[in-house]
């Protein structure tokens, strides 16, 4: 498969790296050099431009920051859209607001071309480890088209359903996310204060009721879990920074549908907080810092 990759940041060259793997031929182009020649390095071709990603490409997957840059990269008069060839596919892994997905799936429809909203749940682990979770949004139809190259780059691919699913999925999955993230290091700031020890603490809860996928994984006290950014000096895996951004989405996602979300919206304004206090590049657990200094 001819594939035309967009976006090889953090998550975006080790995606390309597991398509190159499976045996097919990746072009990528990034704004900036550094991830451009990360994805050379994972066996890419490197494109000088975003039209030239585009033109041969079967297949065009982007990774990109926010719904503006998607609109941008697909909207423009040299973007995706405009310059993609009859039959080409469009995958945007992007987790952006569903106005975006859903505007630009529609633009993408008018050409003739089939889109796809995949959104990733797994992190930069994931996605080194091709492990990632695919909440796909388009048609189920178009999803068994892209089905073998989302398998080269992840182990679960869920239909969510129409054209904007996919990130709706993203943004209700990240909110519970950020909650988990919370309520775990407010559990362990709290137990510490009380005399438990920490090991101690996670082996009860681990097992009982409270557990959850953060604890599980990212619990925020180092020396624990092996997988915790705590063990790396909070080194991101999935930064606070695209924390802050996802939570900030689910409450517009809310919003839009007057979902009430009173939990969402405390975690959007604490780790917005956090972030806004020089944190953005630490991974998303570091917030028990945030909880320890309030207490």
């Amino acid at each position: 498969m001819t594939i035309g990759f967009i976006g090889t940041g953090n998550m975006g060259y080790p995606m390309v790296r597991n398509l190159v793997k499976a045996g097919n031929k990746v072009t990528a182009f990034d704004r900036l050099q550094s991830a451009l020649q990360s994805a050379a390095a994972a066996g890419g071709a490197m494109a000088s431009s975003q039209k030239e990603v585009v033109m041969d490409a079967e297949i065009v997957i982007t990774m990109l920051p926010a719904g503006q840059h998607v609109r941008t990269v697909y909207g423009s008069d040299d973007g995706v859209i405009a310059t993609a060839s009859n039959g080409t596919l469009l995958i945007d892994c992007s987790t952006i607001d569903v106005e975006s997905a859903r505007a630009v799936a529609k633009e993408a429809a008018a050409r003739g071309l089939d889109m796809l909203d995949a959104p990733v749940s797994g992190g930069v682990a994931g996605a080194e480890e091709g492990t990632l979770t695919f909440m796909v949004g388009g048609s189920a139809e178009v999803l068994e088209r892209a089905r073998p190259v989302l398998e080269a780059m992840g182990k679960n691919i869920v239909h969510a359903g129409d054209s904007g699913s996919g990130q709706a999925a993203k943004l209700c999955n990240n909110m519970m996310l950020g909650i988990s993230m919370i309520g775990t290091s407010e559990a362990f700031t709290m137990g510490q204060k009380l005399g438990l020890n920490p090991q101690t603490l996670f082996d009860i809860i681990s097992t009982a009721s409270g557990s959850c996928w953060a604890l599980q994984n990212h619990l925020p006290i180092p020396g624990i879990v092996e997988t915790a950014a705590s063990n790396r000096g909070f080194r991101a895996g999935f930064a606070v920074a695209m924390m802050a951004k996802d939570l900030r989405l689910a409450q517009l996602a809310a919003k839009s549908v007057d979902a009430s979300t009173p939990l969402g919206s405390t975690a959007a304004a604490l780790y917005t907080s956090f972030e806004d206090s020089g944190n953005q590049d630490l991974d998303y657990s570091a917030i028990i810092k945030l909880i320890a200094a309030q207490t």
